[in-house]
């Protein structure tokens, strides 16, 4: 697919049309939930409900966006009955529901019919389509078939390790990778509900005796999914690269969007998100991309993780989430905007060309000087210099439609806690990265 930067402008079929009056409501009240909202609001005025289990700072004060706490949000039966009612408040409007958190995209699908029955526009895949993709051996095994390369990967069946003993049947569990390693779930949306010491999002693991640990806690929590250790793949964060792509209801890949991570997340919850990116095009990734989700049948965004393998020049693909990602905003900043391809195609049924998101922008939620003190690249810290000189630097929550006093210091507030929260998790730059 060739697409082209979003200011060129659509070919789109039918004239114009009236967009209806829409609402988004949102599940989850991140930075990511935030920027949705904003590139929403950017594009078509709308204003959106957040559902979230606390109140959250990246909605706290907001002009665009209501944030409504629901405590029990992670029960189903809570989930369901809060969003119809939400329906039936608003039923003069279009509602698209959106979500980033996995168990919530698949409490979605599962109910698609309950929730399309109340009024949602559920831009999603399939039941069966987010079973084959959500898992990492569903992916890899898509991938293998594609020749997209994936890291070396042992799959350890959690369940069967209890079965077999728990944790005094570790030891003997064959694991023919080199250290250090990487460890993480198949399913995210499983993991959620797991809870045992030291929990992370990935876990980076120096030794078998690390490893023999955190499967041992992992037997006694009784996780019944599957834990992947994975090859490491060696060089640091700014060798990270994230993709976002949406797909049609007709089967056209109408976005694509990649970019360089330059510095990743911390805290034992967040580990791995990006928290800065560089906006780069990048083909044979947008390639691979729209073969895998062309293969899968795949419908609505999703979020690829992979890295520049220095040992052969290729990228190494990890996984696809079965949404557009946190760190989504820099897709809109490159030139893109999210909300269009999916108004486009799930309210308006109408196609349009293909675009890329492929301005050069820096993406950041953490202050420039923060993040200049972790890339340690001299060519690359002058770049990002030149683009911040160029005023070519975005944060999502800093939006001048939403900058009442009041907001403005909560969002400044939320940047600078990343200098404290790096000091704790992250206090020197390493060459290697995680």
């Amino acid at each position: 697919m060739r697409g082209y930067p979003a200011d060129k402008g659509p070919v789109d079929g039918g004239g114009e049309q009236p967009v209806p009056e829409m609402m988004v409501v949102g599940v989850g009240g991140d930075v990511g939930m935030y920027a949705l909202v904003r590139a929403f609001h950017e594009q078509y005025g709308t204003h959106a409900v957040v559902l979230s289990k606390v109140a959250t700072r990246a909605m706290q004060d907001s002009a665009i966006a209501e944030n409504v706490v629901v405590p029990g949000l992670d029960e189903v039966d809570v989930f369901l009955s809060t969003l119809e009612g939400i329906a039936q408040q608003h039923r003069d409007k279009v509602l698209v529901l959106l979500t980033n958190a996995d168990w919530h995209v698949r409490t979605v699908i599962v109910n698609r019919d309950r929730l399309e029955a109340a009024g949602y526009v559920l831009p999603y895949p399939s039941l069966p389509v987010l079973e084959q993709v959500s898992s990492k051996e569903g992916f890899a095994e898509v991938c293998d078939q594609l020749g997209i390369p994936t890291p070396r990967t042992v799959a350890v069946d959690v369940a069967k390790l209890v079965a077999d003993g728990g944790r005094a049947a570790v030891p003997a569990l064959e694991v023919d990778l080199q250290f250090p390693v990487v460890g993480k779930p198949s399913n995210s949306a499983e993991w959620y509900y797991v809870d045992f010491p030291g929990k992370a999002k990935i876990h980076h693991i120096d030794s078998r005796a690390e490893l023999d640990e955190l499967l041992g806690n992992l037997a006694d929590a009784k996780y019944p999914g599957t834990f992947l250790v994975q090859e490491f793949i060696p060089g640091d964060e700014t060798q990270m690269r994230s993709l976002t792509a949406y797909r049609d209801t007709t089967g056209e890949v109408t976005l694509l969007a990649t970019g360089r991570v330059l510095l990743e997340e911390h805290t034992p919850g967040t580990l791995g998100i990006p928290a800065a990116i560089l906006v780069e095009a990048y083909d044979d990734a947008m390639d691979a991309a729209t073969r895998f989700l062309d293969t899968t049948g795949y419908v609505g965004f999703a979020n690829f993780d992979y890295k520049l393998d220095p040992r052969t020049g290729q990228h190494v693909y990890f996984e696809v989430n079965p949404r557009i990602g946190r760190n989504n905003y820099y897709v809109t900043a490159g030139g893109a905007n999210v909300a269009r391809v999916l108004v486009e195609d799930w309210v308006l049924h109408r196609p349009i060309r293909p675009v890329r998101a492929v301005h050069e922008v820096l993406y950041t939620v953490v202050p420039f000087g923060l993040l200049t003190k972790y890339v340690l690249d001299p060519e690359l810290k002058s770049r990002l210099k030149a683009l911040r000189a160029s005023g070519n630097v975005v944060n999502p929550l800093k939006y001048d439609a939403d900058s009442g006093l009041k907001r403005r210091l909560i969002v400044e507030g939320i940047t600078q806690n990343y200098r404290r929260k790096y000091a704790q998790f992250y206090p020197e730059p390493t060459a290697t990265g995680y």
